[in-house]
């Protein structure tokens, strides 16, 4: 007889992680942005693509340093990135259990004026970012009126450049 285990109950729920970018305006004026991991926030002010989170890779100092002061480490194969335990590529996450007494669990949290020069904001995944740059990603993006237009296409394109990892966008317009 086979036995049927609860999901709810199951050790190996919740084993898989995830990273994640965030994004609140205050007033019309200051953006906040948070993320863990790899997602990433990208602004545009006159065409000009300026990255305001930053990408938790293990392979930084301040990271690797956290990693190994609680008793991690951080491997660096050729031709591979640097990973946490030789498993995670990047050093924050939300979930990742077994992972979880090496890594700091605490989000980057940016702020950002925003002015009438501030055209488009771009929450993506590393599904984009590993296939082109935000300045391409702008570019892309500034094609389109419509958000939700130029967040598809930014999908679209990194297909074509053969995107292996998950991909998700979000496209907000200012003007």
């Amino acid at each position: 007889m086979e036995e049927i285990v609860n999901p709810g109950t199951s050790s190996d729920l919740w084993s898989g992680g995830s990273t994640a970018v965030t994004a609140i305006l205050i007033n019309g004026k200051v953006l906040w942005i948070a993320n863990v991991g790899d997602s990433r926030a990208i602004v545009s002010r006159r065409g000009k693509a300026t990255q305001i989170s930053v990408d938790h890779d293990p392979n930084t100092d301040a990271e690797r340093s956290m990693i190994e002061s609680k008793g991690g480490f951080v491997t660096n194969r050729p031709g591979d990135v640097a990973r946490v335990n030789g498993i995670l590529a990047v050093s924050r996450t939300f979930g990742d259990k077994d992972l979880k007494a090496f890594m700091n669990r605490e989000p980057g949290i940016k702020d950002v004026k925003i002015d009438s020069h501030t055209e488009i904001l771009i929450l993506a995944s590393d599904g984009i970012s590993k296939v082109m740059s935000n300045q391409e990603a702008v570019d892309i993006a500034l094609n389109f009126k419509d958000p939700k237009k130029a967040a598809k296409q930014l999908v679209v394109e990194a297909l074509k450049r053969n995107s292996k990892d998950d991909i998700s966008c979000i496209v907000v317009r200012f003007k």
